[in-house]
């Protein structure tokens, strides 16, 4: 499996087959009210860069299925945030998410973020270990998951020099 990840918009049929199965996931772990998943619209702004893994075997990556998605939220301050990081089981433990999350962290860097934050659940253990993994650390719940039981909090500095 070759694996290209590439900047695609949220409104294409596969995109938002992801989006559908990711809310399916996350609804079948926690109750609604601490699922804070960005919406197509949401997703479509300007500040918000769409990440897509894709099995590029052939050669032809947008003629093969979306494999895992992620999307960089740009707080035009120096940070940002993770979200919708997705992965279909086709594609899981073949490598899909770190390939996402190499791509979104050199996207992020490209954008001038300094501070990368996310939010996933304590229930997502496989998730926490691939943060952990790559050097996120746990903090504080910030914004809209404070005081949220089912929000697990997380950030890495992003080094320059890794551009």
């Amino acid at each position: 499996m070759t694996l290209t990840v590439r900047v695609e918009s949220p409104r294409s049929p596969e995109v938002e087959a992801l989006l559908r199965a990711g809310d399916a996931y996350a609804l079948s772990l926690y109750p609604a009210d601490s699922c804070y998943m960005l919406n197509l619209d949401e997703l479509d702004a300007a500040n918000v860069t769409v990440l897509v893994a894709r099995d590029d075997g052939d050669g032809t990556a947008l003629g093969m299925a979306a494999l895992g998605m992620a999307a960089l939220v740009d707080r035009g301050d120096g940070s940002g945030e993770l979200k919708r990081l997705f992965v279909d089981e086709g594609g899981r433990g073949r490598g899909v998410a770190t390939a996402i999350m190499e791509a979104l962290e050199q996207a992020a860097r490209e954008r001038g973020v300094r501070i990368l934050q996310l939010e996933t659940g304590p229930k997502q253990l496989a998730a926490i270990a691939l943060y952990e993994r790559r050097g996120y650390e746990r903090i504080e719940n910030f914004g809209p998951y404070v005081g949220d039981e089912f929000s697990v909090c997380m950030q890495k500095a992003l080094d320059a020099a890794h551009r």
